[in-house]
């Protein structure tokens, strides 16, 4: 009985550090994963705000064209 439950903490020991050790490298994959979709979302929406000013301008040019042309067609 002794021996049984020597053998079974001798071999728990090490089963249970390869068990950590997996969760912990899943745990920096997830962390790793998290920070790289967190790096997008940043550049999603700058370029959303670049894109959007840059429909601001041309608009405001549009805008500022458009009376130039009645005049020549006038």
């Amino acid at each position: 009985m002794t021996g049984t439950i020597a053998v079974i903490m001798i071999f728990s020991i090490p089963i249970l550090g390869i068990i950590t050790d997996h969760f912990q490298k899943q745990s920096k994959l997830k962390q790793k994963m998290i920070e790289d979709q967190l790096e997008l979302e940043k550049l999603k929406h700058e370029n959303f705000v670049i894109e959007t000013q840059k429909m601001r301008l041309e608009l405001e040019q549009m805008k500022l064209q458009d009376p130039k042309e009645k005049t020549q067609i006038l």
